[in-house]
């Protein structure tokens, strides 16, 4: 499969700050529809559609992506030779400008079905540190957020996240720029009870489509109890 891209959006100014014509793509990796952390995925959706962007919320779980069988070939092509729905979904997270990562925290890291698709991200870590190839043709402002609700009271359930997040967007070529975890948070829909982490949800992905300001150096990081 031959992937595309498209070039770098427009900035223009709104409501007194500069955001750009950016595609935002959320992916929800939860097993369960209207779990937690698909819910705050929803907010955050909105918040960066309340700021100008063109949002596409993702539920995985709708589509067909097997394991990564490390078979190697991506080191002679770059590419994944097992062939399902990841082609389709990979397509879609290069062409995005901004993307939202949305996880539940199962055993203090992602869920499975977020793993599964990290994995074959091989493909792209091939690609760029095997056969040194850059996947857009110019530098792209890409940015990325994630989002992990667990039921833990242990701050030390995101120290994985961030391990396995950092890792996988630097693959992806995008920029890791904020966090938002929520602990002791489990039964489906429990989220919204919190006093705010739907709010902070909003604020962030509002904030994800902004470019008046350079990327922070680390990821901002919202930890709320």
């Amino acid at each position: 499969m031959a992937l595309t891209f498209y070039t770098k959006p427009r900035c223009f100014c709104r409501k007194n700050r500069f955001v750009m014509d950016v595609k935002v793509l959320g992916i929800s990796t939860s097993p369960r529809t209207m779990g937690n952390s698909d819910l705050l995925l929803r907010h955050a959706l909105a918040g960066a559609e309340s700021a100008g962007a063109q949002v596409e919320y993702v539920r995985l779980a709708d589509y067909k992506i097997g394991p990564c069988i490390e078979c190697n070939a991506c080191y002679e092509t770059g590419r994944c030779t097992v062939q399902d729905d990841y082609q389709q979904l990979l397509q879609k997270m290069l062409d995005c400008d901004r993307l939202i990562f949305a996880t539940p925290v199962f055993f203090m890291t992602v869920c499975a079905q977020a793993k599964m698709l990290i994995d074959r991200g091989q493909c792209l870590w091939a690609e760029k540190y095997v056969l040194k190839k850059e996947p857009f043709a110019s530098e792209r402002d890409r940015r990325a957020m994630v989002i992990a609700v667990g039921g833990s009271r242990s701050k030390k359930q995101f120290e994985n996240i961030r391990l396995t997040m950092t890792s996988y967007f630097d693959s992806l070529q995008v920029r890791y720029v904020s966090n938002l975890f929520v602990s002791k948070v489990d039964s489906r829909g429990e989220i919204e009870k919190h006093p705010s982490a739907a709010k902070e949800a909003y604020r962030l992905g509002s904030q994800l489509v902004a470019c008046d300001a350079p990327p922070p150096e680390k990821p901002i990081t919202i930890e709320l109890p």
